[in-house]
């Protein structure tokens, strides 16, 4: 195979790995909550080539040929925490965290069951009886790992640690988690996050701001940038393959010829 063929192959594979990242990111541009992703690449180890049972050297005499580099590997995925900007919206259960840290959601599905995921995405609402619920209608919990219920009839307030007051009345505490690690995260669909084995849980540091929304941490403009430059670095590869393309051609048709 000719090492050029495969080495240009893999480029394209990897370029079409980061474009596919990339596209999800700008789709979630808007999206409250949403964490980008990004990739990363490494290249292959290299290879040490040999001739083995060459005629030219002896059949019994291996002769190195030198170091071969294959290409370029996909590597791994990551996730990028950092903050996103606050939109003003003036809705009381519009919550958006400051800091490090996560809602604790109580998520039921037919598959998994009821388990906790953790979140950013702030967008609450209370449901007809009065639970505090993501859009989904997933319970909101509080510090003691139980569904908020209100009053859906009586003004509520919201402070910074996330103290949930109804005339006066203290009616739960929201309860912020954090981790010791976020490589022991795994995210589930798009703002939805859930700890592996491994994670260790911490209290977290984030204050909760009332009437506001964190958006997606993504800049458009750089990762159209971005994405133009992985469009060039594609098309180079692909002109890679189709010169070799060209070359086999007349070395088929043209020098193999008989005359």
């Amino acid at each position: 195979m000719l090492r050029g063929l495969y080495t240009a192959w893999s480029g394209m594979v990897n370029e079409q790995n980061r474009m596919d990242i990339m596209t999800n990111n700008l789709a979630n541009a808007s999206t409250v909550g949403f964490k980008k992703e990004g990739a990363t690449s490494q290249s292959f180890d290299d290879v040490l080539t040999v001739k083995l049972k060459d005629k030219s050297v002896g059949l019994s005499t291996v002769e190195r040929t030198g170091i071969r580099n294959p290409g370029v590997k996909i590597g791994e995925n990551y996730t990028d925490y950092g903050q996103g900007s606050f939109r003003d919206t003036g809705n009381t259960f519009d919550l958006a965290l400051s800091g490090e840290g996560f809602f604790a959601i109580d998520f039921a599905n037919k598959a998994d069951g009821a388990t906790t995921m953790y979140t950013r995405a702030g967008q609450f609402s209370l449901n007809k009886d009065g639970y505090l619920v993501t859009q989904d209608g997933d319970f909101v919990l509080d510090t003691n790992d139980r569904r908020i219920q209100m009053d859906t009839l009586k003004a509520t307030d919201i402070d910074k640690t996330g103290t949930i007051r109804q005339e006066g009345t203290i009616i739960a505490r929201i309860k912020v988690v954090d981790f010791e690690n976020y490589d022991y995260l795994e995210k589930y669909g798009e703002t939805y996050y859930r700890p592996i084995q491994g994670a260790e849980t911490t209290n977290g540091t984030a204050t909760i701001n009332s009437g506001y929304l964190e958006m997606a941490n993504v800049q458009i403009v750089s990762e159209m940038v971005n994405m133009i430059a992985i469009t060039r670095a594609y098309e180079a590869n692909q002109k890679i393959i189709q010169t070799y393309d060209d070359s086999l051609e007349i070395a088929v048709t043209q020098i193999g010829r008989v005359q």
